[in-house]
């Protein structure tokens, strides 16, 4: 399926709460197949019935955009995701004097040296993908980069965004830092207009919260590229949650595209899920399907996103075209800062 052009000025420019009265003060657009009804993101439990699960991903987005020198060009390195090895990946971006955000650039070449501040430097080793120059393996500053990032970090952010933010509005109320310092390139953004007040009417509604981890790495919205591999961790009592729900007839519902990476890195053919822990290549289409994701909270993705096949996946070619139609006739907020989209399944009544 592919979304409408998006309109420019549907682009969230700046968070919620610097446009209304609260991170979730939002709109909710809701579709139970090619069923769509429109809501505040406040309606969200009546949407949801006891015995329902919602699946969050607890990574911490770290502030992982640091200026740099390419010899004597300036650049601004994204960095991505730590192999096991100790290198990152890392994507070199070029300042948009303009924006104030970053455009893109050809990675590469091998052996070339980034100098960073505080007397670092990274060097280039080679693609990540033969055949992709986007994102490069990079051997990395000797202090290590969360040292860096947390000194000289801030967040990543791209021109459809007004100014840059401090880190504290690119974290969810799911967040939990990690000790090794690791986290998420990108805000898990589906999560953002969640609110303690809202998590804690959702839990005495009967409706619970399963916790996932998944470190999402740089997703450049100009090439709309598969997810590269990524680490993620399904803890055992969320497992145990999500087959009783299942088992119960509960829906489970993922909140953001990351939380259905994991939840179904950890299903099996049938459906249950295990304990699990690692690296993810999964890549989630209408061809394989889903096994344990009943429904997806999600914010809207633009024309050519990978993503949107995932939502194929979950809620049907057609379900996702009148979503998305109705979405641009009531002119609804795109991108990490914008509004967000609950698809159920055709048979939830409302």
């Amino acid at each position: 399926m592919t979304a409408p052009v998006v309109p420019e000025e549907l682009s969230a420019r700046v968070p919620a709460e610097q446009r209304g009265a609260g991170r979730d003060d939002v709109r909710l657009l809701v579709s139970r197949g090619t069923r769509v009804t429109h809501h505040a993101f406040g309606e969200l439990p009546g949407q949801l019935r006891a015995g329902d699960v919602l699946v969050v991903n607890t990574s911490a987005t770290l502030p992982a955009a640091v200026n740099g020198y390419l010899g004597d060009v300036r650049v601004v390195v994204h960095f991505s995701t730590c192999g096991d090895d100790g290198r990152w990946a890392v994507e070199l971006r070029t300042p948009d004097r303009r924006s104030g955000a970053t455009l893109p650039r050809a990675g590469g070449p091998t052996g070339a040296v980034v100098r960073l501040p505080g007397g670092e430097r990274l060097v280039l080793a080679e693609p990540l993908d033969p055949a992709g120059t986007r994102l490069w393996w990079a051997e990395v500053p000797s202090r290590g980069v969360p040292w860096l990032l947390r000194r000289y970090g801030r967040p990543i952010r791209y021109g459809y965004t007004e100014r840059d933010q401090p880190l504290s509005v690119y974290q969810t109320v799911f967040a939990r830092p990690s000790p090794d310092g690791l986290g998420s390139a990108e805000m898990p953004s589906a999560g953002r207009p969640f609110t303690a007040r809202l998590v804690a009417e959702l839990v005495v509604r009967g409706i619970r919260f399963a916790p996932v981890t998944l470190h999402t790495g740089v997703a450049s919205t100009e090439a709309h590229e598969p997810p590269y591999p990524e680490r993620f961790a399904v803890p055992e009592p969320t497992a145990r949650l999500v087959n009783a729900a299942r088992a119960g007839g509960g829906l489970v519902v993922a909140v953001g595209t990351t939380a259905v990476r994991a939840l179904e890195s950890a299903a099996e053919p049938g459906g249950r899920v295990r304990a699990a822990s690692g690296w993810t290549d999964l890549v989630v289409s209408p061809g394989r399907g889903v096994r344990a994701v009943d429904g997806l909270l999600t914010g809207l993705h633009e024309p050519g996103a990978s993503h949107l096949l995932m939502l194929e996946a979950i809620a049907g070619r057609a379900a996702l075209a009148r979503g998305y139609g109705e979405a641009l006739r009531r002119r609804y907020l795109w991108h990490e800062f914008g509004d967000v989209h609950l698809l159920l399944p055709a048979t939830r009544d409302a």
